[in-house]
Parts: structure tokens; C-alpha cells; sequence
């Protein structure tokens, strides 16, 4: 079994049925920086925050790149398999199910957290990923899996936020289109919503 060797923060949630928030830091950061976001997202969510441990000029990472926005794509694979293992370990060592941890990553942690359901897809159940890219290339998620992320996201936000979201996941509305609606913009019983296209928030 592999050791909890990642430089980490664990809180249990306070809810036992809510979802385990693992929170990567981007470039330069640490396991302290996104757990205020956490305490946002879903309060009563656990939260499990790694640090990185690839240097770059002395700034935590994930793992290495050979150049701005250029992956070294075999020490990503690496680092990801490594992580992998410590979710594993920590999920044995802190007594939660594996099938509950929600990835919530910055820039280069959203990149690894990425990998990480493209590459090891067993250990996350999802992933809010933020300021993002697509790390590698590999065979796409199944719809299977796409509809496990999707739920188990919608179950980590508060519940005034779940109707917006699934809203969006299923029809592509941005969140400022949906701020728009009114109740005539929508048929229930046809199921169709109308919008107006919005740039910045307003009309385009």
C-alpha cells in the first residue's frame, strides 16, 4: 500500500453522506490555498488538500513541463499514477469511500485532476476544474461515467445552485443566459426553454 507521502490537509466532513473535496493548488501554491473555496462549495463536505510536489523556480506543481503551456507528458503520466495511489492510501487511512472524492483544481491542480479521470478514472468521482487544459489525449469517458460525474458534482454544490447546474449540464446555458429567464421562456410541457443569447450579461 502506498504511504500517505504527499505534503496534505484532511478536515471529515460534518455531514456523512456528503462528498470528499480534494482541492490541487495551481503553480505556486500550497495545501492551504483552496480551503476557504471548499468551505463555499459545500460546507459540509470533507476536504482533502495535496500539495505538489514537482518543483519549478522553487513553486509547487503537480507535475513537470518542458515549457509555457507544453506538458512533459510522461512525468504527467507518472505523477497522476502517484497520486492516484495516495487518494487510495488516504481513502484506507482516513476511512472514507474513494467513490466520494470530488476534485476541485486550479490551473495546473484542474490540469492534474484531469488526468486523473482520463487516467484513473476508478478514483474520482468527479471534478470542477478550473482555468483547465486538456492534458493529454486518450480515449473519451464513457456516458456512464460522464452521468456519475454529473451527479456526483450536483450532490457536492449547495442546494440553491443544483437547479442552475442542472439546467446548464443539460442544455448548455451559461449561467448569465439562465439569469435571464422568465417563466413565459419556458414550456414545461413541451420541454423547451427559449433564451436570448447574452454576451457579458447582457443582450447580444
Amino acid at each position: 500500500m502506498a504511504d500517505l507521502d504527499f505534503v496534505h490537509v484532511f478536515e471529515p466532513p460534518s455531514d456523512p453522506n456528503a462528498p470528499i473535496l480534494l482541492m490541487l493548488h495551481g503553480t505556486g501554491g500550497n495545501e492551504q490555498d483552496l480551503l476557504s473555496l471548499a468551505g463555499i462549495l459545500a460546507p459540509a463536505a470533507g476536504v482533502l488538500s495535496a500539495r505538489g510536489k514537482v518543483l519549478e523556480r522553487g513553486m509547487p506543481r503537480f507535475f513537470r513541463r518542458l515549457s509555457e503551456g507544453v506538458f512533459d507528458v510522461e512525468d504527467l503520466k507518472f505523477r497522476t499514477g502517484e497520486l492516484a495511489d495516495f487518494l487510495l492510501a488516504a481513502a484506507t487511512h482516513y476511512g472514507f469511500d474513494v467513490g466520494r472524492l470530488v476534485a476541485v483544481g486550479f490551473s495546473n491542480g484542474a490540469n492534474i485532476a484531469a488526468a486523473l479521470l482520463l487516467l484513473k478514472p476508478d478514483v474520482l468521482s468527479g471534478a470542477i476544474l478550473l482555468r483547465a487544459m486538456v492534458p493529454l489525449s486518450v480515449d473519451p469517458p464513457s456516458a456512464m461515467q460522464y452521468a456519475n460525474a454529473a451527479s456526483s458534482l450536483r450532490a457536492a454544490l449547495p442546494a440553491d445552485l443544483r437547479p442552475a447546474f442542472t439546467v446548464s449540464i443539460n442544455t448548455g446555458l451559461r449561467w448569465s443566459e439562465q439569469a435571464g429567464l422568465e417563466w413565459r421562456d419556458v414550456d414545461m410541457l413541451a420541454g423547451f426553454i427559449t433564451a436570448i443569447r447574452v454576451t457579458h450579461g447582457a443582450p447580444a
